[in-house]
């Protein structure tokens, strides 16, 4: 009869896939950012001037952000696969819970700029100066700059806070999580390049996971071959 199989190497797998994930939601949401801010203006008011002339961009970014989503999902999972059994349940429900509202605000402004390219495709000179076009433009604005962007700031703050009761990473690392999550929460409004805060946050999270996972690796290889 065969032994089982042990699991140690699997969880040891877990953390560094999801670290992965956590540098491509990072890069891809940064590159959906630097996209769409040079060619659609803040302002809510605008007029629509980007769907004629950086409408390829929109295009690329709104097909970018569900695979950024998606990999989001995944960082969310490895910060409690190594919360593991310090998990609080009253800190893993604002965590989980503002992950998930940041999500969805994204999903859908995403989806309400492509209801947009969409309707723009077939009737190009209807939509633009349209009221349906200023509504949507606004809320989904209104949903980004003011919604999404500070559950963002407290996915940061209550990461951060976990980070200082559990030690699941560097304790440090919550010195700069606390500092960008209140700045998203009370100052992003009045910085054009604001939300780059949370993606570069989320990376240098990913990193440190990866680092660490790896260096676990290495460590229970060097015990393994040791063993006569």
């Amino acid at each position: 009869m065969t032994e089982p199989m042990s699991l140690t190497r699997g969880r040891l797998r877990t953390p560094r896939a999801a670290a992965v994930a956590g540098v491509l939601f990072s890069g891809l949401l940064t590159l959906a950012f630097l996209l769409l801010l040079p060619v659609v203006p803040r302002d809510p008011a605008e007029h629509g001037t980007w769907l004629t002339t950086g409408l390829d961009r929109v295009v690329l970014a709104i097909n970018l952000i569900p695979f950024a989503g998606v990999a989001f999902l995944w960082f969310i999972g490895v910060v409690r696969d190594r919360l593991a059994g310090a998990e609080d349940r009253l800190f893993a429900t604002v965590f989980l819970g503002s992950g998930l509202l940041f999500l969805a605000m994204m999903f859908v402004a995403t989806a309400v700029f492509g209801a947009i390219v969409l309707v723009h495709a077939a009737h190009p000179e209807a939509l633009r100066d349209s009221p349906t076009f200023a509504v949507a433009r606004a809320f989904a604005y209104t949903l980004v700059n003011v919604y999404a962007i500070r559950m963002a700031g407290v996915f940061m703050l209550i990461t951060s806070t976990i980070a200082l009761r559990t030690a699941f990473i560097a304790r440090w690392m919550a010195a700069p999580g606390f500092a960008m999550g209140l700045f998203l929460l009370f100052a992003s409004q009045w910085v054009d390049w604001s939300f780059i805060v949370f993606p570069v946050w989320a990376l240098l999270i990913s990193v440190y996971l990866l680092v660490t996972s790896l260096r676990q690796e290495a460590g229970g290889r060097r015990k393994t071959t040791s063993v006569p």
